[in-house]
């Protein structure tokens, strides 16, 4: 028996816009947000009811086309069809910002809406034409203005057949794709032999996705975590239980890990198609990242030219770096950026920033936006990392110094603009003079319905004065007041609303997300499964309970496959970082520890701090009393651009005796490097991690405690102690690396620490200055006897 053809399901808003876009891209205009959307909303159900009672709304309408390989099923509501006499209508109704009278013609894309509906309701009634009408309503004065055209079936179904035509050329390549995609899985090996820990991680990954359920994974470094997530997700996609692969990354270098494991299962006769999302910045042809046809030659015409571009680089190739999406843009002109967003669409795998999928502001609206979904595996990398990035994302705050600005450079040009920030300056600077340093709110007051009034009298300068060239303060200013607003819209029990006098001078009121995991949820919620795994994701529950909301989460650890023997780990009890013991005394402990470690066994060696000032601070003292001519010492500092991030860790590819590399804990070089065998022998920690004391860790601090959990471990102990194993786990990176790793805080022995180290340190030992030495030369020599 012969299967049915599958059938796709889209929108006719989408479909228009997707085959007929065009013109230039600009991104100085913001899109339509909700409050506009609600107004539309209002303004077509005022327009619907004056048409009268021949006036049918929001007539739900679909066709199903049938082609060789495949059916396309259109379908959407029609805003209204009302008859003249014989003469039957069809009416598109669109609320917009700008002077409506000085429209000379409908939008293409919005005219096409219409004759989508025109051609299914004509052809299903077996009218021999049909009127199209178009109304356009500004959305503050309503004033009103209308398009009509009267147009035979023929030239609709000519027009119509030609549409869809289109589409089906992608769907039709799709569907051949994947075929061939899931033929080439279907005896696909792990590509290596199975380390300790891996074949379970394989099987744990592929059961959760298959059951539509969360997973995650604690496991150390050197694991294979990125192939034993992928291999598993592969697989579950060729047998249906899956589409897009997204592998969310916190680190540009962990983006490249990904990619190889790609090509790696490739080699193995994997055909996959994957794209790396790479920042618009790096992307950018220009000097300035201006998405405006003014200024950028490849945003002038990028929508005519865009969909040719992305249809012959989906069709000729699998792999999408970012030399490859540079290369087509520029064949093209249109803009890199755009075009890999655009081509993310058709593809299997997606490498990307977390803030790709999560954040409110950027996310890709192709697959998160209101509305969207589809059997998406979420592999999320460094996991660890996200509680924090989320907390990032779902905030927002409004500065009053930037109110005070924008007024300013607005007064003459928008009076309106000009007086609504004038209000809402008054507004937060009654704030600011009932705040000391920092001050909880119950809410924002009137505040965010000011902020509102502002975002209006925005939208409206913008749509009446296209042309304008707003300065970079006063556009930065639009977008964060379009995040307050939407943001305002997420508050909850999982959210403290602050004021706050900076330690920079500047008042702001601050929309803290302070747990989003809700949030974060509403967009795995949009996908089939998520894996969330780290080398450091201890306590689990503390990250189940940051970065899910679901009960039934899987979680599992993996136990080291390294021998024991191939590291050591000691804890000095003699020495401290806490504020109340920094002075010279213990800086000169802290910097012969160095000496001492680094003398009994030659070899490149990172030392974590946790200020620069302290970093400096030992650094010097190391120089004045242990220098000697064969060690050579290198500092990170903290205003390194890319080139020198590069030029510092190439200089553990450097022969020389010995390398002494000064870095700050959580920073860039601790974690997310792979500097393997001899390239790194040993990771000095000074300190627990913690993070400075500040108004947010004690607000966190505050939140947790009456929630009843441990509020200082939330704010702070989790938070340091994450950043400790990171760094440490920069030393042995594969089965043949060695080293060892110094822990130096007599905080590391108390109970309330040591429960966080992972299980495969419980060989650690205790050492002193007195006795340090001694202890580093049995481990090598030990080492060199096997």
């Amino acid at each position: 028996m012969e299967l049915e053809n599958p059938v796709t399901r889209i929108s006719v808003r989408n479909l228009v816009e997707f085959i007929l876009q065009g013109g230039d891209l600009d991104s100085s205009r913001g899109t339509m947000d909700k409050e506009a959307m609600l107004k539309g909303s209002r303004l077509h159900r005022k327009l619907q009811k004056q048409m009268g009672s021949a006036y049918r709304a929001e007539v739900p309408l679909k066709l199903e086309t049938d082609y060789e390989d495949l059916g396309i099923l259109l379908e959407g509501r029609a805003d209204g069809i009302f008859t003249e006499g014989e003469e039957v209508w069809i009416d598109e109704i669109k609320g917009i910002y700008g002077n409506v009278e000085q429209l000379a013609e409908p939008v293409k894309v919005h005219k096409a809406q219409a004759m989508c509906y025109g051609y299914i309701y004509g052809s299903q009634e077996g009218l021999a034409q049909v009127g199209i009408q178009m109304t356009y309503a500004n959305l503050e004065t309503e004033v009103v203005k209308r398009f009509r055209e009267m147009i035979s079936m023929k030239e609709l179904e000519d027009w119509y057949q030609k549409l869809l035509d289109e589409y089906h050329k992608w769907l039709s390549y799709q569907l051949r794709w994947k075929k061939e995609r899931n033929q080439s899985l279907e005896n696909l090996e792990f590509p290596f032999y199975y380390r300790e820990g891996q074949r379970k991680m394989v099987s744990s990954v592929f059961h959760a996705i298959g059951v539509n359920r969360q997973i995650f994974i604690q496991a150390p470094t050197g694991v294979g975590k990125t192939m034993s997530t992928i291999f598993p997700a592969v697989r579950a996609v060729g047998e249906g239980k899956g589409e897009t692969i997204f592998y969310l990354t916190a680190k540009t270098i962990t983006r490249t890990v990904a990619q190889e494991a790609f090509e790696v299962l490739r080699e193995k006769g994997m055909k996959y198609k994957v794209v790396t999302i790479t920042a618009k910045e790096k992307l950018c042809f220009m000097d300035e990242t201006k998405c405006d046809p003014g200024h950028c030659p490849y945003a002038r015409g990028h929508f005519d030219r865009v969909n040719d571009a992305v249809y012959e680089l989906w069709t000729t190739k699998s792999r999408y770096d970012r030399e490859t999406i540079q290369e087509q843009a520029r064949k093209w002109q249109v803009c890199p950026f755009e075009m890999c967003l655009d081509l993310a669409v058709w593809i299997d795998a997606v490498i990307c920033d977390y803030n790709y999928v999560f954040d409110p502001t950027v996310h890709l609206k192709r697959f998160f936006g209101e509305g969207a979904g589809g059997d998406y595996i979420f592999l999320i990398d460094e996991a660890h990392n996200l509680a924090e990035r989320g907390r990032e994302m779902y905030s927002a705050s409004l500065c009053r110094e930037d109110v005070l600005l924008v007024r300013r450079a607005m007064k003459e040009r928008a009076p309106r603009i000009y007086r609504s920030l004038g209000k809402l300056n008054n507004q937060l600077k009654e704030l600011q003079e009932e705040c000391e340093n920092y001050r909880i709110l119950p809410g924002t007051g009137s505040i965010t319905m000011t902020a509102l009034k502002v975002q209006g009298e925005f939208d409206t300068f913008l749509e009446e004065h296209k042309d304008v060239e707003l300065e970079d303060e006063v556009r930065q200013f639009y977008f964060d007041i379009r995040n307050f607003l939407n943001i305002a819209e997420l508050v909850d029990e999982n959210y403290v609303i602050y004021a706050e006098n900076g330690e920079d001078g500047r008042f702001r009121l601050k929309l803290f997300c302070v747990n989003p995991a809700v949030n974060l949820g509403e967009y795995l919620k949009k996908g089939r499964s998520a894996v969330f795994f780290s080398a450091t994701l201890l306590p689990m529950s503390y990250y189940r309970k940051l970065l899910s909301c679901r009960q039934d989460d899987y979680g599992i650890y993996v136990e080291s496959p390294f021998s024991q023997e191939n590291r050591c780990i000691l804890s000095a009890g003699d020495v401290s970082s806490l504020y109340s013991r920094r002075g010279y005394e213990e800086y000169h402990k802290i910097a012969e520890y160095i000496a001492r470690t680094v003398w009994q066994k030659k070899g490149n060696y990172m030392v974590f701090f946790p200020s620069y000032r302290m970093l400096e601070e030992v650094y010097a003292v190391y120089e004045e009393s242990f220098s000697v001519s064969w060690v050579r010492c290198i500092c990170q500092n903290s205003s390194m651009k890319e080139k020198e991030r590069e030029e510092f860790l190439q200089e553990f590819e450097q022969d020389q005796e010995a390398l002494v590399a000064f870095c700050i804990m959580g920073g860039i070089f601790s974690e997310g490097i792979d500097l393997l065998g001899e390239k790194l022998i040993g990771a000095i920690l000074v300190g627990t991690g913690l993070p400075q004391l500040g108004n947010e860790r004690e607000i966190l601090r505050s939140f947790y405690t009456e929630n009843g959990e441990n509020g200082f471990d939330y704010a702070y102990r989790y938070p340091g102690m994450n950043k400790v194993l990171q760094a440490a786990g920069r030393v042995i990176r594969t089965r043949e690396d060695h080293g060892v790793i110094l822990l130096l805080d007599e905080r590391f022995r108390q109970r309330e620490y040591s429960s966080l180290f992972p299980v495969e340190w419980n060989d650690r030992k205790s050492c002193t200055l007195s006795n340090v030495e001694e202890q580093l030369q049995k481990f090598w020599q030990g080492l060199e006897k096997r």
